[in-house]
């Protein structure tokens, strides 16, 4: 019996690797794995922190010896030094915050006006099927059309004002919210819709109380990851005949080669991309805190 054992325990190994027995890998020779490529194992906090820290250093470690080892020419890609003086000169001395707000008053409106309409949209198509027979090859078709392609329609409408600019936003990332809730919607579970039926839920009663309330959390998820594409068209927004803005700034330091101040402008979209993405992520779990305490 004991032999009959090991063998079906060499057996097993041996299919696990191939048809190859692997030395040492039955009993306590077993080789122990890396603690840091384990499939959807999370990393403490301290780890995920240290390594975070640890991308951003090797990123401006490498920029910093661009221009010394010969990489790069300085004029094209000054060093963080550099940029830091010229976005300390810039706040400073040329009111850089105030082109930072309008900036953020741009994106926040045309992202809520998008959030608006795209949202309650996107649930009924999600919920109805004949909603989404209606709407969605319009959608669609909408969703592959490029947004900087308005840029000389929008102008003849609304003007050099701050119509074309918002509504440039707005075009951006609406049509992709809409596609985004539509297929959150489309993944509620059928068990509730149909524990709400027959308990007597009219078809207004189900969508309030159960459709809505159960796709809210991918419907913030997904405006946050439409948050991040909307400041990805700020610049190009911004440089539809606008005098001010962070888009407007960066296309002045490109007339007279201002490489520093263009890189500058580029860092504050980022740093603005990130303090949203964070406030998102805070208001989800304060808005949903049954979804940590379940993940636990």
């Amino acid at each position: 019996m004991k032999t009959e054992r090991q063998s079906g325990i060499m057996a097993a190994h041996m299919t696990l690797d191939g048809g190859h027995a692997v030395p040492g890998a039955a009993g306590g020779g077993r080789k122990r794995r890396s603690p840091w490529f384990q499939y959807r194992k999370s990393v403490s906090t301290p780890a995920a922190i240290a390594l975070g820290i640890s991308a951003w250093v090797i990123f401006f470690g490498l920029w910093e010896l661009a221009v010394p080892m010969g990489w790069v020419s300085e004029l094209l890609m000054p060093g963080p030094q550099q940029v830091l003086a010229a976005l300390y000169d810039m706040i400073v001395n040329r009111g850089f915050l105030n082109d930072v707000g309008i900036s953020i008053y741009r994106v926040l409106l045309s992202f809520a006006a998008a959030c608006l309409f795209a949202v309650p949209l996107g649930i009924l198509m999600g919920a109805f099927s004949s909603v989404a027979a209606f709407f969605n090859p319009f959608v669609s078709a909408w969703r592959y059309l490029p947004a900087p392609s308005f840029i000389p329609i929008l102008l003849m409408w609304f003007g050099t004002g701050e119509a074309p600019k918002l509504a440039l936003l707005f075009v951006g990332v609406v049509w992709f919210l809409v596609t985004l809730v539509m297929d959150h919607t489309r993944g509620v579970r059928g068990e509730l819709i149909e524990t709400a039926q027959t308990l007597g839920g009219n078809r207004r009663q189900i969508l309030r109380t159960v459709v809505i309330p159960a796709v809210m959390p991918q419907v913030v998820t997904a405006m946050r990851q439409m948050l991040a594409v909307s400041w990805t068209y700020l610049v190009i927004a911004e440089i539809v005949a606008s005098t001010n803005g962070i888009g407007a700034v960066m296309m002045r330091a490109k007339r007279f080669i201002h490489t520093d101040e263009i890189i500058a402008g580029i860092v504050v979209i980022g740093i603005l991309g990130l303090l949203f993405d964070y406030l998102l992520r805070k208001a989800h779990r304060l808005l949903f805190p049954y979804l940590e305490e379940h993940g636990r």
